[in-house]
């Protein structure tokens, strides 16, 4: 599947305890160069979970640039992960720039 940073993306989650996993939507984050040569993207999961959450940035339909969120949502920038691309169900959207920016930005204050 060709993807690119800043699509939302719906993929089997891994719990942390690694107990179970379920398809949710997250946000591809590696840079375009790898998403073209890699069979592996980098992403980031949402969750629907509304609370104050530290490292996280809140998104709605208001900051994609299209495609649509079943509720607003929470992007976990301490919860990176890395998947196969033939993982991805399907692309649900694609964000707006400044989410990306925000991202980066929580990411650096987790390493």
């Amino acid at each position: 599947m060709n993807v690119q940073q800043r699509d939302v993306v719906l993929i089997p989650v891994i719990f942390s305890d690694q107990t179970a996993k379920k398809t949710r939507p997250a946000i591809i984050i590696s840079n375009d160069q790898i998403n073209s040569t890699s069979d592996d993207v980098l992403l980031i999961p949402l969750t629907s979970v509304m609370k104050e959450l530290p490292y996280s940035v809140f998104i709605t339909d208001n900051d994609l640039a299209d495609g649509k969120l079943a509720a607003p949502c929470r992007a976990c920038a301490d919860k990176l992960f890395t998947a196969h691309k033939s993982l991805i169900a399907r692309k649900i959207g694609r964000t707006k720039y400044h989410v990306i920016k925000a991202i980066k930005e929580a990411i650096s204050q987790v390493v």
